[in-house]
């Protein structure tokens, strides 16, 4: 009997280490927690109605109090730090965490842009070279606050890529995700991007290219899938900056897509395996 049953647990862990090889792994991450009150209730129902495992939050962010209290309201989200250093919105700003005056506007926001844009011209971080030591103390900031406050803390990503401003502050980045035993890099674990493959402008044309994508899709590895859910609403409608203009019904397509029947169905019919950053590290 004894010997039975070992025979047992060895098939059922050759068959879990094959499934583990052969299964399509999917993160679905949505981000900028923060930046509003509709933003924040449309990443919690992508994520209690929905096929998003992972959130980054914004702490500088406004409506950061409020992302606390859905997150704490929902403990099974994978929450990620949203490393911010601009502040890119028309009619709604934040400030840095920390006194950085060479990343700061001359009213005390982030810049709005990271690289240079033609719509903003001379307001980027990186037309004014940042000071990389205020740098490194903001994104520490940034990260204890998002610890403090908030249990499960798997990765840190970047908002607007600002870590990628320069190989010094890429640096610093992967030494505070060190040093907090967080994740910074998904695809130092075999970790692809994928995105939407052809014109995503509606709803449905961002459901078909999801369709699409996962199709293309391959057994045995893991791929990350971002965007940012919202609602089409009054308090959105009022958040642009020049060159996105629709972003709450941008948004809300964002939304559709990641709450979608037929997707959900993809999903399943393909066996693809929704996971978070979290389960990266087993």
């Amino acid at each position: 009997m004894n010997r039975f049953c070992c025979l047992l647990f060895s098939a059922a862990l050759c068959l879990s280490g094959f499934s583990q090889k052969t299964a399509i792994r999917l993160i679905v991450r949505g981000d900028d927690m923060g930046y509003t009150h509709s933003g924040n209730l449309a990443l919690i129902q992508s994520y209690a109605k929905g096929i998003e495992k992972s959130i980054e939050v914004i702490v500088p962010s406004p409506w950061f109090p409020e992302a606390v209290r859905l997150l704490k309201q929902n403990p099974g989200v994978d929450v990620g730090v949203h490393l911010c250093l601009s502040s890119e919105w028309e009619n709604i700003k934040w400030r840095p965490l920390t006194v950085c005056p060479s990343l700061q506007n001359e009213n005390g926001y982030f810049f709005p842009m990271i690289y240079p844009n033609k719509n903003y011209p001379g307001q980027s971080l990186s037309e004014h070279h940042g000071n990389i030591q205020e740098i490194e103390n903001e994104l520490r900031a940034q990260i204890l606050l998002a610890m403090k406050n908030i249990p499960g803390i798997s990765h840190v990503s970047a908002h607007m890529g600002c870590t990628s401003i320069s190989p010094e502050v890429k640096a610093v980045a992967k030494r505070l995700a060190k040093e907090y035993h967080i994740s910074i890099d998904p695809e130092e674990k075999g970790v692809i991007s994928v995105g939407y493959p052809g014109k995503h402008e509606t709803f449905a044309e961002k459901e078909a290219g999801f369709l699409q994508m996962l199709a293309s899709l391959v057994p045995g590895k893991t791929y990350l899938f971002l965007d940012h859910p919202g609602l089409d609403n009054d308090e959105l409608k009022a958040v642009y900056h020049i060159g996105y203009e629709k972003v709450a019904a941008d948004r809300q397509g964002v939304t559709d897509l990641f709450t979608s029947e037929k997707v959900k169905a993809a999903i399943r019919k393909r066996g693809i395996e929704l996971i978070a950053y979290k389960d990266l590290a087993q």
